[in-house]
């Protein structure tokens, strides 16, 4: 496809004055010496203290504050001073950290923002040097043309840096392969705490003695001392308390050090520095660069799902199923089966499992080819299932592989792709709902990936049972049941102080199973500041201060992290919710809130994931298209979360009505909706946006463009009666600086075009319809949305076309149109009249049977899903049943074509011709994107569907000045996959789409709807 233009040169702050900080600098003295340090920024501002004060723990500790270094010189410099002057500082990725790894009151330093690169890969040698920033993601995406990977699959990897997986020392579903990161740490680049910059590789335990002096003047002297101690004099408690478990995270990683020092890694007497920071959490050593091993991409891999009357029969069939060899076996409970089956994706997986089934376990095996994938499912169904068939024959004798009896009850199998990606997503698919409670009470992540030998998982699981029913909780009980790491989140109310004792008592008593079965406090997560404290009963005293002693070596006053591994945290403190918490919005919520505790509720919802923040390249999705082009944390779901919960419970000096609190916080939020349906939570941004700015109107007043701007639907109509003279004063010379320097509309953009015809007056010249109802299959009502009615008349008739040659009668009805213009600026009192209006019109209609079809997308979903919230329970007169009659009876126009096959009746003709789409943000964030791609390959044309975000026009943000330069830069990933698709040309549903589009290669027309292509396909 035609390469697209370069756009504008403005900078995305420009205009707008987007400075990404807010409220007072704390500290300007700091800020001041470490600013003349470093190269990347310094931010000590109450905003960005505020956005990294928590992760995705349940913990919150607002840091002294962040610098975004830029180098390797940076951190040093920032160390050095630090260590001069007794500050603490704290190394961060993603903030993706369950266990509050990534939480201090210290200085933190971001890796993701500028030190996120994949320097050099190195395929003969399977080996790739990263900044510590780089997600695992783009690790991943950057080997994987050389048939490599890096090994551990942590479930954020795409949000997850490599410097924080070290840190973790992170694995993922695949462990039982793949073992731990510190197998593939080859080299560290480190800094350490006074500044001094070094690199961790394989070094002979000789060198250390020689280098080794307990009372040197240098850390390295000291560090190469303590090491040289452990491995002489500590050995007999490493081998008597490290629990013999690969996915064992806790404490220092000692136990390779010894491992490594006997031969069992390599040559004797050898030990590889970088692989003791694996799992030191920051308090050590930073980490600045990586070179780490890769292994190749499997050839194929082959699932089963097993079936289970019981958990704790699942739990027996866990050991017997290692006998097999499996690269993967992940659990599920009824609680999580639960969960699939009331979400529409996983109802059809779920319900295909045998009646009375409690729980399953998901088993994948890598192999060489299909076959022997196959084979390898067939061997374990036959030693685990009386009687059931396979695919495959199983090799003979392969029913008694295992001498424990059988316990699952059905086997299904998975050996292509698409089937094994549904499997898997349905393992994954109830974790989002665990986390989209928006009650007080939630299920927290304190005590979740305990590490048990896998013979002792049923015992444990019995015993955690009892300790929940004890505490009058429950949980789910799901994932990695291969290594012994089940992932359990009991439901807990942190805002009660009964409850706050209840979870440190579980946790207590869980950790005394844990000691007393062999197994580990963390198999996964970490220590942080959720299991720090239970690192001295796992281990015992003698190792407890074996710790500290190495903490010290390395960090002599306790700054780097401090607290973390071997500190003094208490896990019932520093709660995000807490039981002093107190929330008050500042104004009343203007809309209907069908959630547990309201707008509160969702306010409150963030988990702090980081799911948000992945890029388009590896995550996909709409979410989230500001934090995409600009990167920063602030414009995240998260962070806008963050912000809004801090304003609304005090911890945020700010008004979240003030001007600088919208501008900063809300005002890039482009409503696209993305995260409704992309985060994990289903945080809805794009709502709790319009209340804030709706509440920002009737305290401040909303501006001449804001009104003018919400006033479309009434003003449109005046610019299609007076055109083409309306559309004069945009193409006059110097029109567009006076309309930037007047209303503050982008010079660049070209406004729309009004038609003379209107859809109106176009349909009602050609007399109505052209079906007559009494011969017609169907009664439509076509919605004269704003767009297609005024300025794209043509997307309208095409549906007309097609919607008649469907044997529909088609009408159109008499409103002023769906309200989003005036709810996109937050409006609320307009869009609701609009909106009463609207339904009032069509509710009749729509009990008498007829459809509601929608051309433009937009407005579609503000029928299908706005109109609850504007006119849902007491936020209106009308009746409930009216909204939601409207609502079910709404289609967008290629959602209503698919939905009823009304296509598969229709002839067509379409030339040979391979489009690329572009769904509009609102569709994907309802799910119904995917309707225009399967009408339009059953009308003949190809069909490259685009995983893109927002376009980045919004409505009418593209047109902000202020706005110009990041509607551009989101548009940035829309145009590459377009320029990247083998396509002939490109189509969109959404008037904005197009619009931006338009601009990609400077074209003279806008790219049609999918309407239009299906009408001209038509025999």
């Amino acid at each position: 496809m035609a390469t697209h233009a370069s756009g504008s040169e403005r900078d995305p702050r420009e205009g707008g004055n987007f400075e990404y900080t807010g409220g007072e600098v704390e500290r300007p003295d700091l800020v001041d010496a470490l600013d003349r340090r470093v190269e990347g920024d310094v931010r000590f501002d109450d905003y960005s203290r505020r956005l990294y004060a928590t992760d995705a723990s349940a913990f919150e500790v607002t840091p002294i504050g962040v610098v975004l270094p830029e180098s390797t010189a940076d951190v040093a410099a920032v160390h050095e001073y630090c260590f001069e002057e007794g500050i603490p500082v704290l190394p961060r990725g993603g903030g993706t950290s369950l266990a509050g790894q990534t939480v201090n009151e210290a200085v933190v330093l971001d890796f993701s923002k500028a030190m996120d690169s994949v320097i050099d890969v190195d395929p003969e040698a399977r080996t790739a040097r990263v900044e510590a920033g780089a997600y695992v993601g783009d690790l991943n995406t950057a080997v994987e043309p050389y048939g490599l990977k890096f090994a551990p699959d942590p479930a954020w990897r795409d949000k997850s840096a490599v410097g924080g997986a070290i840190g973790n020392n992170s694995t993922g579903s695949h462990s039982l392969k793949y073992g731990k990161t510190d197998h593939y740490v080859e080299e560290l680049e480190v800094v350490l705490a006074d500044g001094t910059v070094t690199t961790f590789g394989e070094v002979a335990v000789e060198e250390l003695r020689e280098s080794a002096d307990p009372e040197g003047d240098d850390l390295l002297s000291r560090i190469h001392a303590e090491i040289v101690r452990v491995i002489d004099e500590e050995a007999d408690a490493i081998d008597e308390r490290f629990p013999e478990m690969k996915r064992n995270v806790s404490g220092y990683n000692l136990d390779r050090l010894l491992a490594e020092y006997r031969g069992e890694y390599g040559e004797a007497g050898v030990v590889n520095l970088g692989r003791l920071l694996a799992g030191s959490e920051g308090t050590l050593a930073t980490v600045t660069e990586a070179t780490v091993s890769l292994v190749e991409i499997p050839e194929t891999k082959a699932v089963a799902l097993l079936t289970y009357d019981d958990l704790l029969d699942a739990m027996e069939d866990v050991a017997p199923i290692l006998e097999h060899d499996p690269a993967a076996v992940e659990v599920m409970d009824d609680v999580l089966l639960g969960l699939a089956a009331d979400t529409p994706e996983f109802a059809e997986v779920v319900g295909m499992l045998p009646e009375g089934t409690d729980s399953v376990l998901l088993v994948e095996f890598y192999a060489e080819d299909d076959e022997t994938g196959r084979r390898k499912v067939a061997d374990l169904v036959a030693d685990r299932v009386d009687g059931a068939e396979t695919v495959a024959d199983p090799r003979p004798g392969a029913a008694e592989t295992t001498a424990q009896p059988t316990r699952a009850r059905h086997a299904m199998e998975a050996h292509d792709d698409d089937d094994r990606a549904r499997f898997w997503k349905m393992r994954k698919s109830g974790l989002p709902i665990l986390l989209s409670r928006t009650s007080d009470a939630k299920h927290i992540s304190f005590i979740e990936d305990c590490a048990i030998p896998p013979e002792h998982l049923p015992e444990y699981t019995r015993e955690f049972q009892e300790i929940l029913e004890d505490a009058g909780t429950f949980a789910t009980f799901y994932a990695h049941a291969g290594p012994g790491v089940l992932h359990i989140r009991p439901l807990i109310d942190t805002k009660d102080v009964d409850d706050v004792d209840a979870m440190v008592e579980i946790a207590d008593r869980v950790t005394d199973a844990v000691v007393r079965l062999g197994g580990s406090v963390s198999g996964e997560h970490g220590d942080g500041r959720a299991r720090t404290q239970w690192n001295r009963k796992l281990y015992g005293d003698d190792l407890w201060e074996a710790f500290r002693d190495l903490k010290t070596a390395f960090d002599p006053d306790w700054l780097l992290n401090p607290g973390n591994v071997c500190g003094d945290f208490d896990m019932g403190e520093n709660l995000r919710f807490d039981p002093d918490y107190e929330f008050e919005a500042g104004f009343d919520p203007a809309m209907q809130w069908d959630i547990e505790n309201g707008m509160q509720g969702m306010v409150e919802l963030c988990h702090g994931c980081g799911g948000c923040r992945g890029p388009q390249e590896t995550t996909g999705g709409v979410m989230c298209p500001t934090y995409r082009a600009a990167e920063e944390e602030i414009q995240s779901t998260r962070g806008r979360a963050n912000m809004l919960r801090g304003a609304m419970n005090g911890e945020l000096p700010d008004d979240p009505t003030g001007d600088e609190f919208v501008t900063e916080v809300m005002d890039l939020c482009v409503g696209c909706k993305g995260c409704k349906v992309d985060c994990p939570s289903g945080v809805d941004m794009a709502k709790l946006k319009a209340e804030v700015e709706h509440a920002h109107h009737r305290e401040h007043g909303a501006s001449l463009r804001t009104r003018l701007l919400g006033k479309f639907e009434d003003l449109a109509p005046l610019g299609s009666r007076f055109a083409p003279l309306s559309n004069l004063p945009g193409k006059l010379p110097g029109a567009g600086l006076i309309m930037e320097k007047t209303l503050g509309i982008a010079s660049e953009r070209d406004l729309p075009t009004f038609r003379s015809e209107s859809l109106v007056d176009w349909f009602d010249a050609r007399g109505g319809a052209g079906v007559p109802r009494e011969a017609a299959d169907r009664d439509v009502l076509l919605f004269p949305d704003v767009y297609t009615t005024y300025t794209n008349p043509g997307a309208g008739k095409a549906a007309v076309r097609v919607l008649e040659a469907a044997n529909c009668h088609v009408r159109i009805p008499e409103v002023k149109g769906s309200g989003r213009p005036p709810h996109s600026k937050g409006l609320i009192d307009e869009s609701r009249a609009t909106a009463r209006d609207t339904v009032e019109t069509l509710a009749p209609d729509v009990e008498a049977g007829w459809d509601v079809v929608v051309v433009e997308p937009t407005d579609a979903v503000m029928l299908q899903s706005d109109y609850a919230d504007l006119l849902g329970g007491d936020a209106s007169d009308l009746s409930d049943d009216d909204v939601a009659a409207v609502a079910g009876g709404t289609f967008g126009v290629m959602e209503y074509l698919d939905a009823f096959r009304l296509d598969e009746d229709l002839s067509f003709d379409a030339p040979g011709e391979r489009l690329a789409y572009h769904g509009h943000c609102h569709q994907k964030a309802t799910k119904k994107d995917h309707h225009a791609v399967g009408v339009l390959r059953r009308a003949g044309y190809g069909v490259d569907p685009l995983d893109t975000t927002c376009c980045g026009m919004a409505g009418s943000f593209g047109y902000e000045a202020e706005h110009y330069s990041m509607s551009k830069a989101i548009a940035e990933g829309l145009f590459e996959q377009v320029d990247g698709s083998d396509a002939d040309a490109v189509v969109a549903p959404g008037a904005s789409c197009s619009t931006q589009l338009k601009e990609r290669d400077d074209t003279a027309e806008e790219p049609p709807h999918p309407v239009e292509k299906l009408a001209a396909a038509l025999a």
